[in-house]
């Protein structure tokens, strides 16, 4: 019998954080935080070294069956280690609204897992408490400076900066405060996202430094005047303030998977309702510190590798050096129409069907001039007859592939996939490019994504989206780049659209600005920044024993 992912952690013997320190020569660069955690000093990304090469995980759009894109980034670094490259995984740090929830943690699984998986996936270091606490001192601050005279003159029905919860919470999506006497502040509406969404979160992930995060932070919009004018952080003269508390929270935070090999994890933002990836300063110390840094980018390639490349990328000046593209016959199945309760039947034709999702993730990559290879994460359940189909599709397609075991055998069953990777990066340079612009104007951008990541035909806005992107050119913020908010479950905007749709539109229905991460947020079809919990949740299996274990984590 397999046992869970939480018990193999739990058996699992961690090397003190300073050891892992040691072996990247950093041990006099880290702070402790107990002893299997610890911060990097800033300073590391910036020591006079060539970079790594850089080593991107995507993968074809989600579904319940799980696509285990974390597990093979870890098993990717941990193959690269097995046989005998010197590699740093860089991952997001999870946040409790999924772990609470359905979707559970980020931690990896099986034999491919990042230690201490408990901590990971509950608290860590403390850094998504203080984005929602720095978030929600701008709040208290905005309110305060209204209550106080407002001598910005804020209009108070178009404060646009919300709360943020580090937990799926309808209730709050819409809310009213400053209820009661004029002692409890101005009333007004009122609303709150998931701490992964806030604009906080985006800009400790594009920050480079303590400078570059105050003069982010300065940049963000809070409300318009009565006259219709931004209101920035700056104006209230809070900047210090706020970069004050997430000062440790830039640091990245160093543990080790389960191999004992390095493991940067920092910063979260969700794919589907904002950038999805890592940030820029643990993936810069990871390409200082390791011969290959593998990162992540969240749910599939039309969302998390579009914005890693588009946003990150360009704003970081990174070039990716190869693309792991992970696939599952389960979750192939799935998008060829087979439902989630047959899964473990064998079923190649569903599987021929639902292959044209992995072949449209392949074409969107292509785009970039970043070379790929195609990662079958295995499953107990996969036939021999459906591995030798989609084996031999790859083949006939000459799409470079290899099968990962990573999560049952860990380095060893991905070693095959990291030697691929390696000749790859060896034999094939990459031509990176990103897919717009800055100068194009906001609709050429967004059409450029969707018809080239999404395979749409057409975008229609909203009458309030296309007021909005005026609104946004004429303050002369044109420039900016684009973050779409949609589905990560299909290529459209309609989550129950599976495999590969052709011949339709995305509908942008709201338009929201970051204007210190420097994006434009588009929402599509019916996207939410503060998600709700499922009927029977996550936390409902979850338990602390008398002696202190953990129970029910995934």
């Amino acid at each position: 019998m397999f046992k869970s992912d939480l018990e193999i952690a739990q058996a699992a013997k961690l090397a003190p954080i300073t050891e892992i320190a040691r072996d990247l020569g950093i041990e006099d660069r880290i702070e402790q935080y107990g002893h299997y955690k610890a911060k990097i000093g800033l300073d590391v990304m910036d020591v006079e070294q060539p970079d790594g090469k850089l080593i991107l995980v995507t993968a074809i759009s989600p579904t319940r069956a799980g696509e285990g894109k974390t597990t093979v980034t870890v098993g990717l670094g941990q193959g690269l280690a097995h046989i005998g490259k010197k590699s740093v995984i860089a991952l997001r740090e999870p946040s409790l609204g999924p772990v609470m929830g359905i979707k559970g943690g980020a931690a990896g699984g099986g034999y491919s897992q990042v230690l201490p998986m408990e901590d990971l996936n509950l608290h860590f270091t403390g850094d998504i408490h203080a984005i929602t606490t720095a978030n929600n001192a701008i709040c208290a601050l905005v309110d305060n400076h209204i209550h106080q005279g407002n001598e910005c003159d804020i209009d108070i029905e178009n404060v646009v900066f919300k709360r943020c919860l580090d937990m799926n919470d309808r209730n709050l999506r819409q809310v009213t405060i400053g209820k009661g006497s004029a002692a409890n502040g101005v009333e007004r509406n009122d609303g709150f996202n998931i701490t992964v969404a806030s604009e906080i979160m985006a800009i400790l992930c594009l920050a480079t430094s303590y400078d570059d995060l105050k003069a982010r932070i300065g940049k963000i919009i809070v409300a318009y005047t009565t006259d219709g004018q931004p209101v920035h952080v700056k104006d209230l003269e809070i900047e210090g303030a706020i970069t004050m508390l997430l000062r440790d929270a830039l640091k990245p935070n160093l543990v080790q998977t389960i191999e004992k090999t390095a493991a940067i994890v920092h910063g979260g933002p969700f794919a589907n309702i904002a950038h999805g990836c890592n940030s820029v300063i643990a993936t810069k110390t990871a390409l200082k510190l390791g011969d290959y840094a593998v990162t992540e980018a969240g749910f599939g390639a039309d969302l998390g590798a579009e914005k890693f490349f588009n946003i990150k990328c360009r704003e970081a000046g990174l070039t990716p050096d190869c693309v792991v593209i992970v696939a599952t016959i389960r979750a192939l199945k799935m998008h060829g129409g087979v439902d989630a309760a047959n899964l473990k039947e064998e079923n190649v034709e569903a599987l021929a069907a639902g292959v044209e999702n992995l072949a449209k993730h392949i074409d969107s990559v292509t785009k970039y001039g970043v070379p790929y290879v195609v990662a079958i994460n295995h499953f107990a359940h996969d036939t021999e007859d459906e591995v030798a189909f989609l084996m031999n599709w790859c083949g006939q397609n000459e799409h470079p592939v290899e099968i990962s075991h990573g999560w049952a055998d860990g380095g060893a069953g991905t070693a095959a996939l990291a030697k691929k990777v390696v000749e790859i990066t060896e034999t094939t340079k990459a031509d990176f490019h990103v897919l717009y612009p800055k100068e194009a104007s906001f609709e050429e951008k967004i059409l450029t994504i969707a018809q080239n990541m999404y395979g749409a035909r057409d975008v229609v806005y909203s009458d309030e989206a296309k007021a909005t992107l005026e609104k946004f050119r004429t303050l002369g913020y044109g420039d900016f780049l684009i973050c779409m908010a949609k589905t990560p479950a299909s290529l459209t905007d309609n989550p129950s659209v599976v495999g590969r749709p052709k011949d339709f539109a995305i509908t942008i229905n709201e338009v929201r600005i970051s204007a210190g991460a420097g994006f434009i947020i588009c929402l599509a079809g019916g996207v939410l920044t503060m998600p709700g919990l499922p009927k029977k949740p996550g936390a409902l299996n979850m338990d602390l024993t008398s002696d202190g274990d953990y129970v029910g984590l995934f």
